[in-house]
């Protein structure tokens, strides 16, 4: 005799997972790595080990682990520090310290969230638009113009 097939919807059930889960691209650097030089990528990176100099992530998330250090300045739309760092941070969107993290520099990140234990000598400057460390000067240079374009500006109203 047939079977009957059931002509009831399949149900799909997706379950909750953490975003990381979902990149196939996160560089993890372990902890017996150690790097001295410049850093840079589109890739989400989780960092274990220790690294000297400078990094730079133009679309991906910098997590410095636990055992992880760094010296140097962090540029990432997102870092998350639960290691230590002895330089500035620029996160474009957010930056994260967490509990175990300790942090010697300077903050710029327009979102900020800093947990019960984590420890920060320096400043933090939360704003919508914050300078990289290299357009900085190009920054400072371009409200300098606009500085004078004002100023040319009045004087010839004054006239």
């Amino acid at each position: 005799m047939p079977s009957v097939l059931s002509r009831q919807p399949v149900q799909v059930v997706l379950t909750p997972q953490s975003a990381e889960s979902f990149r196939s691209d996160v560089a993890h650097i372990g902890k017996s790595i150690a790097i001295k030089g410049e850093l840079s990528g589109s890739e989400d990176v989780y960092l274990e080990g220790e690294l000297e100099g400078r990094v730079e992530l133009l679309d991906g998330s910098l997590t410095v682990g636990p055992d992880g250090r760094i010296r140097g300045n962090l540029q990432a739309p997102q870092i998350v520090v639960r290691g230590r760092v002895d330089g500035n941070l620029y996160g474009r969107e957010r930056v994260e310290l967490k509990k175990s993290a300790i942090l010697v520099g300077d903050i710029y990140t327009p979102r900020i969230a800093i947990e019960d234990g984590a420890y920060l000598k320096g400043n933090v400057r939360s704003q919508e638009d914050i300078a990289s460390p290299q357009t900085k000067k190009e920054g400072d240079t371009a409200a300098a113009k606009n500085s004078d374009l004002v100023s040319s500006a009045r004087g010839e109203d004054n006239t």
